[in-house]
């Protein structure tokens, strides 16, 4: 379906209609005052910009907007000029779709210097996710304009880049992403991430991290390192412990797919014995969706003002560990990070989230403690020292001391039809315990010594489990899943 606007290719009645509201879209009705549209077009002003469609109610219908009033209607052409200062960069384009009914649409732009409020009340809103948040306290004024020069890294232009190092693969995947039939070059211009100036395209920072082949040549340190530890420190000297040192590089996108592929193949699996079905369901190291996410959200939105400071994926057996330089953004601190959105690369956030790799900005950090819950594992923890944000991930497989071979889960799944209610639950608890004796069994099952005597004899037999001592009648000996 074409495109109803000449400045976002993405806008298509289909797209309008479905009210995929997000950090950078917000669909409002014409009953709307035009203060409180003036409050949401602040919040984006003050975000990471956007577009506000005007003329589509709450159940999802088209409404026209010139049957209302003329007065009201240039009201709403006026809004930036009437409630908004300093003055915004903000255009309106006015559509008239095939129905006939006009649309408003207000094609809102990021400053990285100014905050922007209302003229009448000095009010002052910001776009976290896809709501508005304010009016803003003081402090998270002040805040909000400590941290908005930070962002400007991303927007400056580079006149010293190379077009000929963009990698033609990502900027042609951004370019059927948004459906546009023109160059990259003119998307990329578009969409705020070039200028064209005396017949020539300046690429900003945002494009050479987001689609050069190699944007360390031009920002030092945008990489990631993935250091692997054996054990549950770093250890230094006679003592080194670091078994596998990676440096990946690339642009932001191919960073993304390298780590999925070679995390995955990294981590270690456990398995969960369902003692309804005498089945072994396999359970990752750590949920993808978790570590995936940390990735994700260290890449968009690191400071990479800081050069010399790489992301770090620090690996113990007992942990993951992502650290990305630069402390959090405005009003987000550790203890609200769940709640709270801030995007210090709002250009960068954008074009990950038109490219798929970003659902929605927020659900991030929820989806990362959801997915850690899910998995029954600890919950994440943030932590903001030094010029840096940590992600902390622990798992549960450090305390399982041994693995089973495959060939003894086999055999428990064959026979697990054969075996009798406390069969099963011996190789539940043993599954946890990895090993026991008569008594601890007799205790935790509930039954005699020789009944238990009997059931572990049977799972010999099947070569399921195996006897560890050198005495014939032993009531200490232990007891262990079969070698093989």
């Amino acid at each position: 379906m074409q495109s109803f606007s000449s400045k976002d290719p993405r806008l298509t009645l289909a797209f309008l209609l479905e009210r995929r509201e997000s950090q950078f879209f917000e669909i409002k009705g014409r009953s709307i005052r035009p203060s409180k549209l003036a409050n949401e077009i602040i919040g984006m002003l003050n975000a990471s910009g956007g577009v506000i469609a005007l003329g589509n109610s709450d159940d999802g219908q088209l409404e026209d907007l010139s049957e209302l009033p003329p007065a009201q209607l240039d009201h709403f052409r006026k809004i930036i000029h009437d409630y908004i200062t300093p003055p915004a960069h903000v255009e309106l384009e006015e559509i008239t779709l095939e129905g006939g009914e006009l649309l408003f649409l207000y094609h809102v732009e990021q400053d990285y210097e100014r905050l922007f409020k209302r003229k009448d009340n000095e009010d002052v809103y910001l776009r976290v996710a896809d709501s508005n948040k304010g009016p803003l306290t003081r402090d998270e004024v002040k805040k909000l304009e400590y941290n908005k020069p930070i962002r400007s890294y991303e927007d400056e232009l580079r006149e010293d880049f190379n077009p000929a190092h963009l990698r033609p693969q990502t900027c042609e995947e951004y370019r059927i992403a948004m459906q546009y039939q023109g160059t990259f070059e003119d998307l990329a211009v578009k969409r705020g991430l070039a200028v064209s100036r005396d017949g020539r395209v300046i690429y900003k920072n945002a494009a050479i991290l987001l689609f050069s082949q190699d944007p360390g040549l031009y920002i030092p340190s945008a990489l990631i390192r993935y250091v692997r530890y054996a054990g549950i420190e770093s250890k230094s000297g006679s003592e080194f412990n670091v078994i596998k040192d990676e440096r990946m590089e690339g642009n932001i996108p191919s960073l993304v797919k390298t780590l999925e592929t070679f995390i995955e193949g990294t981590l270690r699996d456990y398995y969960f014995l369902n003692l309804k079905q005498g089945k072994f369901e396999r359970i990752p190291e750590y949920p993808k969706e978790a570590w995936l996410e940390g990735i994700i959200n260290a890449l968009c939105h690191r400071s990479y003002n800081l050069q010399g400071n790489s992301i770090y994926i620090r690996h113990y057996d007992d942990r993951l560990v992502i650290a990305n330089s630069g402390p959090l953004p405005a009003q987000v601190t550790v203890e609200n990070i769940r709640t709270e959105r801030y995007s210090r690369n709002p250009r960068i956030a954008r074009v990950l989230s038109d490219l798929g790799y970003v659902r929605e900005l927020n659900e991030g950090v929820p989806r990362i403690y959801g997915a850690m819950l899910e998995s029954m594992l600890a919950e994440p923890v943030y932590t903001n020292a030094h010029e840096s944000v940590t992600l902390t991930l622990r798992n549960q497989v450090a305390s399982r001391r041994e693995t089973i071979h495959s060939d003894v889960l086999n055999r428990i799944e064959i026979q697990w039809p054969h075996l009798n209610p406390s069969q099963r639950e011996l190789l539940d608890h043993l599954f946890e315990t990895f090993e026991a004796t008569i008594e601890t069994l007799a205790g935790h099952l509930h039954i005699g010594e020789q009944a238990v005597r009997y059931n572990l004899k049977r799972l010999e037999e099947l070569h399921i489990i195996t006897r560890i001592s050198d005495k014939i009648r032993d009531r200490n000996a232990i007891y262990r899943f079969a070698d093989q």
